[in-house]
């Protein structure tokens, strides 16, 4: 047995957090390490010590294996444990800690380094029996190599980082043409991510069941499966709603499939958390799609259908004694759903967003779960990945757990950064999801590349307007404490209303509100609305309008700047009443920046001539990269930054001179 009473967490966010409560419960000392940009934030604080480990940039702070340790013996730690994502699978830090004397929680470093390479790891998932998709895994990484291997494949084919996973360096190429280009970029995407370059390719197995088995081994060579998980509602080979267990596996096949994993796990002498992940087709039949040696994102439905707490499991194996349960101890109980709370634009192609967080209510009901590591007055950053919290309901059936989660939602705010939290909504209400029908085509084929609200009426603008006058005639009231209540808005003449103007797409939406007795008249174009406001508060409030009881919650950010969040959408509205009209400017000819993030490369130059929907630069926000096109055909005239800067969101790349 090998005994340690401090823990340090190599990393951050909602993971730090969730590692550290359960050390604390179990008695155990937690340590955080903490970026500049992070200083401040919830995981820093929970933590008994906090030690700084370089600047924002995750490669001088949380990819700094040196200051990490440093950190561990300054803090006395004798465990280290990585989380998910940045060093949780990199096999040279789990040897620098093991040779720096303390004990990494998680797999053997020739686990880890077996496993996180995907051409190694199909080998050795071919030798040992576990079913796998027709691919090329070879070391000849020529173009043409890859180009002969997909034309005997057969197209279409998946594109893969071979050392990596979680959509990173992933591209689906549907013909001979699409392939230099995608190796191109999975190329750069898997060497920025991964720090190599090497790629596999497989057949792409179209719209399958993603599911994969948690499976749990000690070192006396006990492996065990706790059942499967549903991961296929994807977008961009980005996990974004999973469940447990999953909707269409009965008992035998998830004894097939945990058989499969136990398989795979006992090939590499498996120690300790991880997760092996299979394609599911229609018939049954199921591919090795890789292993995941480590704690998943999603491993909350696990615990809340077994009852079993995952990293209490990890520190115990970690600290040399054997599972406390046998597979016949492993049990399903209900069903559990999570769903990703992402700080993205929908509208805007699911784009990265950074930026303050001006409230943040939480998720909160019977049988949910949160994980997160967020709060108000807190600031998303630009360097990081963009999840920021997990919701996780729990009910007897698989509908009880998905209103749960709905519900969840339906009563959440995240103002400041754009978020998904709608898109969430819609998304557990499509009758795919609730029929439990979903595969990894699921979001492109209900959504394509964006989510569009829909769109916001006259009614939504009424009940902000009612907000809007009524945090006026409250402001107005602090200002005039010496006039008496009754006289504040009081008029000889006739009742007196309060004008407010919202910026519209297409022409601005006027709203008179005028009290009336106890409530207020809200006429918007043809329609007239009956506002009582029933109850409001710092953040929330409750009215009916109309007859119809809404509650919600709402930020005002100034006089004029007012969000709102509905049960089924969250809108930011702007009043200018009053306010002159800025002459409109067309800007297509600027190219600016859509999010936070460096540019890595420029695919134009000054003088060039470029046509509409070709690549002008490629920039990387939160860990991935995204591609700029032109909006408009036309010539390079200007080009204001150099590859390798950071922008801001609204920076000017490059200035096209359209075609007359």
């Amino acid at each position: 047995m090998t005994h340690f009473d401090t823990v340090l967490v190599a990393n951050r966010g909602e993971i730090a957090l969730r590692v550290m409560r359960t050390a604390r419960d179990l008695g155990l000392q937690t340590v955080a390490v903490f970026s500049e940009t992070d200083a401040d934030a919830p995981h820093v604080r929970f933590a008994d010590q906090a030690v700084c480990i370089g600047p924002a940039p995750a490669a001088d702070s949380y990819l700094n294996a040196e200051r990490i340790l440093q950190a561990a013996a300054r803090t006395g730690a004798g465990a280290i444990h990585p989380g998910y994502g940045f060093l949780s699978e990199n096999a040279d830090f789990a040897r620098a800690v093991a040779g720096a004397g303390l004990v990494f929680i998680g797999p053997s470093p020739d686990a880890i380094e077996i496993m996180g390479d995907k051409a190694k790891a199909k080998r050795l998932m071919i030798k040992a029996g576990v079913p796998c998709v027709p691919g090329y895994e070879g070391e000849d990484q020529n173009a043409q190599q890859f180009l002969a291997a997909a034309n005997k494949i057969g197209f279409p084919v998946m594109v893969k980082a071979a050392a990596g996973g979680g959509g990173k360096g992933m591209r689906l190429v549907h013909t001979a043409d699409e392939l230099p280009d995608a190796l191109q970029i999975a190329r750069a995407e898997a060497l920025n991510a991964f720090g190599s370059d090497v790629l596999i390719l497989e057949k792409a197995v179209l719209e399958p069941r993603h599911v994969e088995i948690q499976v749990f081994g000690d070192a006396d060579g006990t492996v065990l499966h706790l059942g499967e998980r549903d991961c296929s509602v994807q977008r961009r080979h980005q996990k974004v709603i999973e469940e447990a267990p999953s909707p269409v596996v009965d008992p035998a096949l998830r004894d097939r499939m945990g058989q499969a994993a136990i398989a795979a796990a006992q090939a590499v002498n498996y120690v300790g958390a991880g997760t092996v992940e299979f394609l599911l087709e229609p018939s049954g039949a199921f591919y090795f799609l890789e292993m995941n040696t480590r704690l998943q994102v999603e491993h909350p439905v696990t615990e809340m259908v077994t009852g079993v707490d995952l990293v209490a499991l990890q520190l115990r194996v970690a600290s040399g004694l054997p599972l406390d349960l046998s597979q016949n101890d492993v049990a399903h109980k209900g069903h559990a759903i999570e769903v990703r709370l992402y700080a993205e634009d929908p509208e805007q192609g699911f784009l990265p967003s950074a930026g303050p967080i001006s409230l943040w209510h939480a998720p909160h009901g019977q049988g949910l779960r949160l994980d997160g590591g967020i709060e108000t007055g807190g600031e998303v950053s630009a360097f990081y990945d963009p999840m920021l919290a997990k919701v996780i309901g729990w009910g007897a059936t698989r509908e009880e757990a998905r209103r749960r989660v709905l519900r969840g939602l339906q009563k959440s705010a995240l103002f400041g950064p754009a978020s998904n939290r709608d898109f969430l909504i819609d998304a557990l209400s499509q009758p795919e999801f609730v029929q439990g029908e979903a595969t990894t085509g699921f979001i492109g084929r209900t959504y394509g590349d964006s989510f569009t609200p829909a769109t916001r009426s006259d009614r939504d603008h009424a009940i902000a307007a009612v907000l809007h006058t009524q945090l006026y005639f409250e402001k107005a009231r602090q200002a005039a404490p010496h006039i008496a209540e009754e006289l504040l808005g009081w008029s000889s003449s006739k009742p007196l209303s309060s004008v407010v103007v919202y910026h519209s797409v297409d022409e601005p939406v006027t709203c008179r509100v005028t009290r009336k007795d106890t409530g207020f008249v809200v006429p918007i174009g043809d329609a007239q609305f009956e506002v009582t406001l029933r109850r409001k508060g710092t953040t929330e409030f409750e009215l009916v309008i109309d007859g119809d009881r809404v509650s919600g919650l709402y930020h005002q950010q100034s006089d004029r700047a007012l969000s709102v969040a509905l049960p089924d959408s969250s809108f930011a509205v702007y009043d200018c009443a009053g306010m002159p009209r800025a002459e409109e400017e067309s800007g297509l000819g600027l190219v600016t920046a859509p999010m936070h993030g460096r540019l890595l490369g420029l695919s134009v130059a000054v003088g060039e001539t470029i046509e509409r929907g070709q690549k002008l630069a490629v920039l990387e926000a939160m860990k991935m990269q995204h591609e700029i096109l032109a909006a408009v055909s036309g010539t390079v005239s200007r080009i204001e930054p150099q590859a390798g800067q950071q922008m801001a969101a609204g920076d000017v790349i490059l200035e096209i001179v359209e075609d007359e």
